[in-house]
């Protein structure tokens, strides 16, 4: 083979070799917005708006923003997904939710814990 040929060739290999390792796999159905608003009884109901987002290893991570508190960017300190189910802990108040996906992945239902007590939220998808 003449040397442009070769070279022409190795670039061909070398571009296919990576296309694979560049590709990122489709994210998960619960990366995106999330909104609801938490009806604690007693106290205000406040809206609550959860951010999860995937990195390129395919690990979740996320915010949450309270924003009738002007409250935002509150870290998710863990998160599982297991289709169709959603947990993730957010500190400084150890807030925990458990929800449930449903089929057309536009709703998660499930309870928000904070302090000990349950309130159930629903989380909507928004744009």
């Amino acid at each position: 083979m003449k040397k442009s040929r070769v070279s022409s060739f190795m670039l061909c290999v070398g571009l296919a070799l990576m296309v694979p390792s560049l590709a990122k796999a489709a994210d998960p159905p619960i990366v995106g917005n999330w909104e609801g608003t938490l009806n604690p009884g007693a106290q205000p109901k406040k809206r609550i708006v959860v951010h999860i987002s995937a990195a390129q290893d395919g690990s979740l991570n996320g915010t949450i923003d309270y924003p009738d508190q002007d409250t935002s960017g509150i870290l998710i300190t863990a998160i599982t997904y297991r289709e169709p189910t959603l947990h993730f802990e957010s500190n400084p108040n150890l807030s925990v939710y458990d929800g449930t996906m449903n089929k057309d992945n536009s709703e998660i239902t499930g309870t928000w814990k904070q302090s000990g007590s349950g309130v159930n939220l629903i989380l909507r998808r928004t744009p």
